[in-house]
């Protein structure tokens, strides 16, 4: 396979966004695009490696830059500080989403028709978002996501698909917000699922996690068994909602 990678510059609102887009230069026909979004510590190495994952196996994806200027947090403050900033404005949060799903549509090697998002913690609950309001993605799923809603939708709002990766120890994002995101999901009608992960901690897809859970004292922690299934969950998802493509 021939992964290629590259930053790629877009603004919003008159700010620089640095994205990274990865593909693989092989494909010669057009290929599903998939929007990445990050956790609160914001484009990193995980996030590039998850992308270059993806391209691997033949989709186009592209990590969006929900901060700004390509900022990367170096510890929990710095990232709740970055995090919460969009977070307590999402009119222009919701715009930073729907301009890194143009730029992923303006890239030659995306298949305009086969759109996705897929995020991680912070980034989880951003493609949630981007359901909820009704973007026009055929799937959505989010690892470790925070699941509280900041736009309720209607019945028939749900256009994408939606997976929910959930671990079962999460003490950051509790059950109890799992059974109040399905109860929303049902009064919406939309096409969704909830997977709970037997023994997962917040965070079980970073082999970060253990070392950052140990460091800030935070409830975090890596499962091997529990990154495999929620990664084959997705591709699977994947094979179904583009199955004549």
């Amino acid at each position: 396979m021939g992964v290629a990678n590259r930053e790629i510059m877009y603004s919003c609102e008159g700010v620089e966004h640095r994205g990274f887009l990865a593909w693989d230069e092989e494909i010669p026909e057009s290929s599903p695009g998939i929007m990445v979004i990050h956790e609160w510590w914001g484009v990193n190495d995980y996030i590039r490696q998850r992308c270059n994952m993806l391209a691997g196996l033949g989709y186009c994806a592209l990590a969006i830059d929900m901060y700004g200027g390509g900022y990367a947090a170096e510890n929990p403050d710095e990232a709740a500080t970055a995090m919460n900033d969009v977070l307590g404005d999402m009119e222009s949060g919701t715009r930073r989403l729907e301009a890194g799903y143009e730029t992923l549509l303006a890239q030659d090697p995306v298949d305009v028709e086969r759109t996705a998002a897929i995020g991680y913690c912070f980034g989880g609950a951003m493609v949630l978002h981007m359901a909820r309001t009704g973007m026009p993605l055929d799937a959505v799923v989010s690892f470790h996501g925070a699941l509280g809603s900041f736009h309720t939708p209607h019945a028939g709002d749900v256009r994408a698909k939606v997976l929910v990766c959930h671990g079962e120890e999460d003490a950051m994002v509790t059950m109890d917000a799992v059974t109040a995101f399905k109860a929303e999901m049902e009064n919406a009608r939309a096409d969704h699922e909830v997977m709970v992960l037997a023994g997962a901690r917040h965070g079980f897809t970073s082999r970060d996690a253990d070392e950052n859970g140990r460091k800030y004292g935070l409830p975090l922690g890596y499962s091997y068994s529990a990154d495999q299934i929620s990664w084959q969950a997705m591709l699977d998802l994947f094979s179904v909602v583009w199955q004549s493509g």
